[in-house]
């Protein structure tokens, strides 16, 4: 409206043409023409005085008249206009507040606004406006102004709630000053809004009344994660000095004004003073976590729904007009009058329709213990009256001959006067924790949810209560016609409320957001193979529960137990279908450690899949094509990543072959003989590497399709800006690593990824430990490969050739070593460097033993490293034999090479490079030995053995100078040969530990072993360092990892710089 005003307050032109301007904007045309109405239902409703009222009669006739005419500009003043508009949002705000002591100015607004339309924007006065003023001079009294006995004005109005809500809207019309496209000003709330707002002009099936609906079953797997956040947890800091409450004040700054506003509290300090203000803001930073008191607040809105929707299903017109307020806030006199409708019948159709059932397995035993959970999860339930909670109990009960047994109960428990009163307990024939542990709990709970219809809801998921009213449309799937066979799985999408601070987050955000729309629209429809992915899906729950159930528990194989459900259902000859006209929320990994944990699970889950019989089932029952569509949207997919980066080692070893056998050098010398570029081209072709680049195509389609394709060009280039293809292709070494390591050794494994908020720094050694073996020595032996092809190879002239054919490979080695570091917030902050380089050297140094956990000491990771091989079989052990044999190409090709060599090609020259080999590793073994009898108690003979070693060593190498021409370069190549060769030898023993164990060279392996670790660790630390010389690298890394933070001006910097040093 403000900017309506100035419009036409500088406006010169023609009446049509200001109208036009203003039309241009939709959202501007309806506030002009909703707050002119307005504007005269007020002023009927306060002016009861009979000139008063017929002058405003007169002056509304006269610019309606001028109006529809085209002659409003020509007959009234425009420049006056933001006067008039001011006087009048005064006087609403004054409706607004309703104070009776403000009469008087209430009275002087009216006099003023007359004087500005009569006085300053009238050109022609009109002669009956002039009459009836003369009348009232004539009388004596000024207008507006009464008498006791004949007032002019009803002030206070009388106020209605729709009176009220009138006042209300109008005051924000004429305030706002913000677009309208800006408004609310809350992303979350606007991205809902338009959602909503959309989805009702989607396909959706007509909603039945609220009796004849489908009824339906929410159930939520629950184990010992958040409930709500304690006191404690609001104030304890991270390392950084950054506590919960301060991340979210900083993250959602709105959000956090508006509960201290609603708090009527104007410091921090004052939340702390009462139980019931500590209350309400542990349950405000809970429900912006990924906790069971959001879920469970997300669910039972459909049961407010549900009752809204029976109210208007089942009320009559006038109690309709008395609002759904006066039945579930009754005044005194509704109590005491007969009503066709009550409360209570609303909560009977909605607790007929719809359960809710919140599986928590440990309930028993946190109650027993007396865990802080327990007690959240009882005032869950006492805040919730319908929320039903099923549980394993434990009891140990005695037999016939007196022997004490443990006995297992499911058992179906709700509040009742704030204590938890059960319902049901069923014997079960055993423990039910003998599989997979979130499965196994679906699995006890089933038998107690009732209805047609089974909603499996995830612990960190979300519901709002706009999609909740579409829930008897989505049921109604069930009834309609989605070809041969009925719906058995309805697919439901979701939205991810975790991208809205790291770029992380944003990438993980879209990705996903890309799958659950774009991707398993096209997998429903018409590729007819969508299966099951996650839990916000709706099952036919007599179908299933009378084929299977919705959960397959086997330990290992079924360690994603969702994806099966789709197996079995689709085997069982189900139909699944995809909807996308309502969503639920959805909590997602936010910082790389987490997101990559995930990806491993994911990864480890579908080499299960590959071995099992589901879906071999499904390769053999399958058509042709609708076979292919379920290889490339399962398992290929992870055999196609696989595959690329396969590729890339078999080029690279098949350039260093060519390159060290001299054959690339002879095949090149021959094409340049003959003049055969087409042969000399081949030779220097590029490999094409998936940079995960392709990844982000189903990402900007989708954006493309729901927010424009100039957004999603936007969003592509900055992402690109961000480094997505790096984070995709540091994925890309996440899968392929535990899908392979799944399909060799087996041994897939849940890994709890938790789900708290991530914005800290990461140690150097947490780092190490998480990427060492999936990353960081696959990049290393690619780097290697590439040096080497660097010093031998001929195919490539030049540097700027080898450049052009190899770039593809650095980017990924870099991405590879160096995505953890880059995407680790405040990665290259000197004292964070100096701190982590502390802590890694503690960490390796660190000797294992029982009971020691892997992120204290070395020694103990190390074993852990090696435990898929404690487990696999003969053929797993061969296979990771066959493939260390790699390492020794290096060394047989290398040696040849040297100078000392002198072009011999004889065995014995390779012969002779093992002799180097061995007496290097006698020599580490003296070492080593004389540490350990003589270090303590004869400290000279260790160290005249040390010396004796050492001048042997210079001795041998001035020999080898002089007599055998070593040069320096041969030096440097035979660390390049003789280095793969150790870690061959190092792997091999691994493989076959026990032998080596026997034979009594374990320890021997393992000093190998952390010689190798502290290279690995010197080689990726170096580079970190040095960057973090400059302090400029640190701020471009927290812009480049923020950027959407920085771009909604939140202090991101204070929370990384730590909240308490700051505040």
């Amino acid at each position: 409206i403000p900017i309506a005003l100035d419009m036409a307050a500088q406006f010169k032109s023609r009446d049509s043409d200001l109208w036009k301007r203003i039309c241009a904007d939709e959202y501007m045309r309806c506030a002009v023409i909703e707050c002119y109405e307005s504007f005269k239902h007020v002023l009927s409703a306060l002016v009861v005085g009979e000139n008063e009222k017929r002058i405003i009669s007169i002056i509304v006739k006269e610019v309606e008249s001028n109006i529809s005419k085209n002659t409003l500009l020509a007959n009234f003043r425009m420049g006056p206009l933001p006067t008039l508009c001011k006087k009048f949002v005064e006087l609403v705000g004054i409706l607004k507040d309703a104070d009776p002591a403000k009469k008087d100015t209430v009275v002087l607004l009216l006099q003023d606004m007359l004087e500005v339309v009569t006085r300053d924007m009238m050109v022609n006065e009109t002669r009956e406006l002039v009459e009836v003023g003369h009348s009232s001079k004539d009388s004596g009294r000024q207008l507006f102004a009464g008498t006791d006995s004949r007032p002019s004005i009803t002030f206070p109005p009388l106020v209605t709630a729709q009176w009220e809500e009138q006042i209300r809207r109008l005051y924000l019309l004429m305030t706002v000053t913000e677009s309208a496209i800006d408004v609310p000003t809350n992303l979350e709330a606007r991205r809902r809004i338009s959602f909503f707002t959309n989805s009702l002009f989607m396909d959706m099936p007509r909603a039945p009344r609220v009796r004849k609906m489908l009824s339906f079953s929410v159930m939520t797997p629950y184990y010992s994660e958040e409930t709500v956040y304690s006191k404690t947890d609001l104030e304890i800091e991270n390392e950084d000095g950054v506590s919960i409450l301060y991340y979210l004040q900083k993250i959602f700054p709105d959000e956090w004004n508006n509960f201290m506003e609603r708090l009527n509290c104007t410091h921090e300090s004052e939340l702390w003073a009462t139980e019931e203000n500590i209350l309400q803001l542990r349950h405000w930073v809970s429900l912006r976590g990924q906790t069971l008191c959001r879920t469970v607040r997300g669910i039972m809105y459909y049961r407010r729904a549900l009752k809204l929707q029976a109210f208007l299903d089942m009320a009559h017109e006038n109690e309709i007009l008395d609002g759904y307020k006066a039945l579930t806030v009754p005044s005194e006199e509704d109590k005491k009058s007969i009503r066709s409708l009550n409360y209570a019948q609303l909560e009977a159709v909605a607790d007929l329709k719809f359960t809710y059932i919140a599986t928590c397995q440990n309930y028993g035993n946190q109650k027993r213990s007396g865990d802080r959970r327990a007690t959240d999860i009882l005032n869950l339930m006492v805040n919730n009256p319908s929320l039903r909670v099923a549980y394993i109990d434990e009891v140990e009960e005695r037999e016939g001959n007196g022997k004490a047994q443990k006995v297992y109960y499911s058992v179906l428990v709700k509040a009742v006067d704030n204590l938890d009163q059960e319902i049901y307990r069923i014997k079960l024939p055993g423990s039910a924790k003998i599989g997979e542990g979130k499965p196994e709990n679906q699995n006890h709970a089933i038998i107690f949810t009732r209805g047609e219809a089974l909603q499996a809801i995830d612990m960190n998921q979300d519901n709002y209560l706009e999609e909740a009213f579409k829930m008897r449309n989505l049921l109604e799937e069930f009834n309609e016609d989605h070809g041969v066979r009925p719906p058995t799985i309805l697919g439901v999408r979701e939205h991810i409320f975790t991208g809205s601070v790291s770029s992380l987050a944003w990438f993980m955000s879209n990705q996903e957001t890309s799958f659950v729309t774009i991707g398993q629209r096209v997998l429903a429809r018409p590729l007819k193979i969508r299966f099951h992915y996650g839990h916000p899906d709706v099952f036919d729950r007599i179908f299933h529960i009378t084929r299977g159930g919705i959960s397959k528990a086997s330990r290992g194989i079924n360690l994603s137990e969702d994806i099966f459900a789709g197996f079995n259902s689709t085997l069982r000859r189900g139909n699944i279908t995809h909807h996308e006209y309502i969503q639920v929320g959805k909590g997602r990994d936010v910082g790389l450690n987490q997101i990559s944990l995930f990806e491993a699970k994911v990864a480890c889950g579908n080499g299960e899949q590959t071995l099992s019989r589901d879906i071999y089932r499904l390769g053999h029952r399958f058509d042709f094509f609708r076979m292919l569509s379920c290889y490339f949207t399962t398992v290929g997919f992870y055999v196609s990543s696989m595959l690329v980066v396969i590729t890339v080692y078999v080029y690279l070893y098949g350039k260093l072959y060519l390159s060290l056998s001299g054959l690339e050098k002879a095949i090149v010398k021959f094409a340049r003989a003959k003049g055969d570029n087409v042969l000399k081209a081949a030779m220097a072709s590029q490999s094409v590497v998936q940079l995960g680049l392709l990844m982000a195509l189903p990402m900007v389609m989708e954006i493309g399709l729901e927010r424009g394709f100039r957004t999603a060009l936007s969003d592509m280039i900055t992402m690109q800006l961000q480094l997505a293809a790096v984070f995709f292709t540091f994925s890309l070494g996440t899968k392929v690593h535990y899908y392979g390591r799944t399909i060799l050794h087996g041994g897939a494994k849940y890994r709890a990824t938790g789900r708290g908020f991530v914005v800290k720094h990461e140690k150097f050694a947490e780092n190490y430990r998480m990427y060492s073996r999936s990353h960081f020595v696959k990049g290393l032996e690619l780097m290697i490969l590439l040096i080497v092809y660097q010093i031998y190879g001929s195919a490539v002239p030049d540097s700027a050739s080898y450049i052009f054919l190899t770039f593809s490979m650095w980017f990924l080695v870099t991405s590879w070593l160096f995505g953890p570091f880059l995407f680790n917030p405040m990665g290259f902050e000197w004292q964070k460097i100096v701190e982590d380089w502390d802590d890694w050297a503690k960490w390796i140094n660190s000797r294992g033993g029982i009971g020691v956990p892997a992120n204290k000491s070395w020694e103990s990771w190390w074993d852990e490293e090696q435990e898929h091989l404690q487990y696999t079989g003969a053929l797993g052990r061969f296979w990771e034999i066959f493939l260390s044999m790699r390492f020794f190409i290096y060394q047989y090709g290398i040696v040849y090479h040297l100078n000392v060599a002198r072009n011999e090609k004889s065995i014995m020259v390779y012969g002779l490079s093992w002799l180097v080999i061995v007496a290097v590793m006698v020599i580490l073994k003296i070492v080593s030995m004389g540490r350990k009898k003589f270090s303590a108690d004869f400290q000279l003979m260790f160290r005249l053995l040390k010396l004796f070693l050492f001048i042997g060593s210079i001795v041998t190498l001035g020999i080898l100078f002089t007599v055998l021409s070593l040069t320096v370069g041969d030096i440097f190549a035979s660390l390049l040969a003789f280095m793969p060769t150790g870690w061959a030898i190092l792997q091999i023993s691994q493989s076959l530990r026990p032998l080596v164990k026997a034979l009594g060279f374990w320890g021997s392996v393992k000093a190998l072993a952390r010689g190798y670790e502290y290279m690995m660790g010197l080689v990726l630390f170096g580079p970190i360092s040095i960057l973090a010389w400059f302090p400029f690298v640190s701020e471009f890394q927290t812009r480049l990892l923020f950027n959407q933070a920085f771009s909604r001006g939140l202090q991101i910097q204070r929370i990384l710089a730590g909240g308490k040093k700051n505040t």
